[in-house]
């Protein structure tokens, strides 16, 4: 990242936007405000669901879990009368081991690209998933199934098969900074930027696209779609921004990275959370963290406030489009 970071902003420019290096973030945000007590509650996405279920907090349908090699076999009777679902490791990281299920004919399944993954394929996924091969360490795993998520309509022109997630960085319950990830050919269809994925940064007051970047260069179109990416807007903007409110407070984190998505249907919902979220939302913000994290720290008043008075706090202070967009843009 230091050499992306190195190439797109001089040294001065850097130390001007406050761009947050990775021994800063882990010594004085992560280390500092994460009590590694909890972070099972987010490494474990499991556990993540059953908080959010407790709290009232909404994310995707859980169909099963599988924690036994010999209800691997059960797959086929678990999925019965869904038209997709999503495998997931519970310990997973990265998106490492997620397999979607774009569609079911008949008893077949078949991928967003429309191929067929043939049940024998599906029940040697879910062994790896259990043995450990995903997960981190390489320890022992669950596979949560999970019902398919359908994106909102909004991103119909931005995305390529996968599903477009929103990475909020929440510190001490206020929303600092956020970008979606777009999915596309390059990525197989997944929203993660180490894949080929696209990052928009987005304004903090309106959910409006300020700059991209994809593979470490700018963009200005989706790959795939051809669709300008300054035109995109994310509805239920100042929802998503109470929601990774609500999922910092439930979790007690003071550094997090809430992972939400746009079903159609559903509305904004939670897919994740991350303890020690990337810094590569900085590139597709143009601007550095830095700024932010001190303005919160400044304000210790607005820590103890509700979620609304949080989420507007965020879209007042960390709404406007950073100057450093030029260099990017």
């Amino acid at each position: 990242m230091r050499a992306l970071l190195d190439r797109l902003f001089p040294a001065r420019a850097m130390r001007e936007i406050g761009v947050l290096g990775m021994n800063g973030r882990n010594i004085n945000y992560i280390s500092r405000y994460n009590s590694r007590q909890l972070y099972p509650l987010v490494d474990d996405k499991l556990k993540t669901k059953q908080l959010a279920l407790e709290h009232g907090v909404t994310t995707p349908e859980l169909i099963g879990v599988i924690s036994a090699q010999h209800d691997v076999r059960r797959i086929a009777e678990l999925v019965k009368g869904h038209d997709g679902f999503c495998i997931k490791p519970a310990k997973g990281s990265g998106g490492k081991g997620i397999l979607v299920v774009a569609r079911v004919e008949d008893g077949r399944f078949f991928r967003t690209n429309g191929t067929e993954i043939p049940l024998i394929d599906l029940q040697r996924h879910l062994s790896n998933v259990l043995a450990g091969l995903f997960s981190l360490g390489g320890a022992p795993d669950v596979a949560i199934i999970e019902a398919l998520i359908r994106p909102d309509e909004v991103f119909r022109d931005y995305s390529y098969a996968g599903v477009p997630d929103i990475r909020v960085v929440v510190f001490q319950g206020v929303p600092v900074m956020a970008m979606v990830r777009l999915s596309c050919a390059a990525s197989n269809g997944k929203a993660n930027l180490h894949q080929g994925a696209v990052g928009v940064g987005l304004a903090m007051d309106t959910g409006r696209a300020v700059c991209a970047v994809q593979r470490n260069r700018p963009v200005f179109i989706h790959p795939d779609t051809g669709h300008p990416l300054d035109g995109l807007v994310i509805p239920h903007w100042h929802a998503l921004l109470e929601l990774s409110c609500a999922c910092a407070d439930m979790t007690g984190l003071g550094y997090l990275g809430v992972d939400l998505v746009m079903d159609r249907e559903r509305g904004p919902m939670l897919l994740e959370l991350n303890a020690r979220p990337g810094l590569a939302i900085q590139m597709a913000n143009g601007t550095g963290l830095l700024p932010r994290l001190r303005r919160v720290e400044a304000e210790p008043r607005i820590v103890k406030a509700g979620v609304r008075e949080r989420a507007a706090f965020a879209a007042r202070h960390f709404g406007t489009r950073p100057a450093a967009i030029a260099a990017v843009a």
